[in-house]
Order: C-alpha cells, then sequence, then structure tokens
C-alpha cells in the first residue's frame, strides 16, 4: 500500500484509534496475520490500521514496537539495577556511553532524593548469575572510567510484574 493511500485510511471516519492504541499496547497478537487480527478487534481494515501505524510512526507517538521477554523463563536469573551518583553535568554523556554497553538493557536518569538517595543514573543488567552480572558491571567501569564514582547494585528478589508502557485507558463498558 502507498504512503498516499495509507494517510487516506488514516483519516477513515468509521476508524477506532483509540481502541487500536489500547490493543497495541497489550501487544501484536502471535497469528500469522498480527494486523489483520487488530484490525477485526477494533472494527477497522487491516489497511486502516497499518494506515494509524504509519501516521502515528510519523508524529512520533509510536517509535519502535517491541517484544517484552519474560527473561526468567529464559534462565536469565539476575537481574541488577545499577544507581550512580554523578556529577550532573556527566549524566548526559556517561548515560549516552552506558546505554551502548551490549550489557544493559535500560539506562535513564532520575532525579536526586537528597538526603537519602544522591543516585541520578540507573541501568539494568540481567544475566544468568549473578556472578556474570558482577563480572559485566566491572567491564563497564573499566572501560569507562567510572572507579571513583558512587553506585550501588540493587538485584531483584522477586518480580510481580512485567509488560511493556500502558497509556490508554479503554471506557468500561
Amino acid at each position: 500500500m502507498s504512503r498516499a493511500s495509507l494517510d487516506q485510511v488514516a483519516h477513515c471516519p468509521g476508524a477506532s484509534p483509540q481502541r487500536l492504541r489500547s490493543l497495541l499496547e497489550r501487544g501484536l497478537p502471535l497469528t500469522e496475520r498480527p494486523w489483520q487480527a487488530l484490525a477485526e478487534q477494533c472494527g477497522m481494515s487491516e489497511g486502516e490500521v497499518l494506515g494509524w501505524v504509519g501516521r502515528w510512526q510519523r508524529e512520533g507517538l509510536i517509535k519502535r514496537l517491541g517484544l517484552v521477554v519474560r527473561h526468567h523463563a529464559l534462565g536469565i536469573r539476575a537481574n541488577a539495577m545499577v544507581v550512580w551518583d554523578l556529577p550532573d553535568a556527566a549524566v548526559a554523556e556517561v548515560g549516552r556511553r552506558l546505554a551502548a554497553e551490549p550489557a544493559v538493557t535500560l539506562c535513564y536518569r532520575r532525579p536526586r532524593r537528597l538526603p537519602d538517595w544522591p543516585y541520578n543514573l540507573f541501568c539494568m543488567i540481567h544475566g544468568s548469575r549473578r556472578e556474570r552480572v558482577l563480572k559485566a558491571l566491572d567491564g563497564i567501569v573499566e572501560r569507562h572510567g567510572l572507579h571513583d564514582t558512587p553506585h550501588r547494585v540493587l538485584f531483584s528478589l522477586k518480580a510481580y510484574k512485567q509488560c511493556g508502557g500502558r497509556y490508554t485507558r479503554e471506557k468500561q463498558s
């Protein structure tokens, strides 16, 4: 389907974009034609669904579609949040470098909560065992010269929930 025809279906008056966004947040159906399955669930054609998704990508509402992997079921049992106390002026640069590390799966800045919580950069490292996660962290510290940077390693004890972000709320019928 051409970009022009995708733009036309994205403006179809019978389309239900709120329902489609809500369904997309739950993940793509694991079927041979996931876009068609979504279309059936929200009263659209497959072309209309693709039109809305294309439009939201161009507008920046959707940056990417990804998977939520149940890593514990795959044998990845050591999950560590590493929190760093960096000078504020260094957070953006160090954050970019840590985010580029293959072992780091998530990296973001948060405000400090002084006096009890001085940490302002957070990153996740996953591994099959604690020793592997700590070895990966040692390599990161060495490569980026973070020996003198205060940090803590917080290993998960139990996972209560894991899912992608949810930003829409459907009306209850």
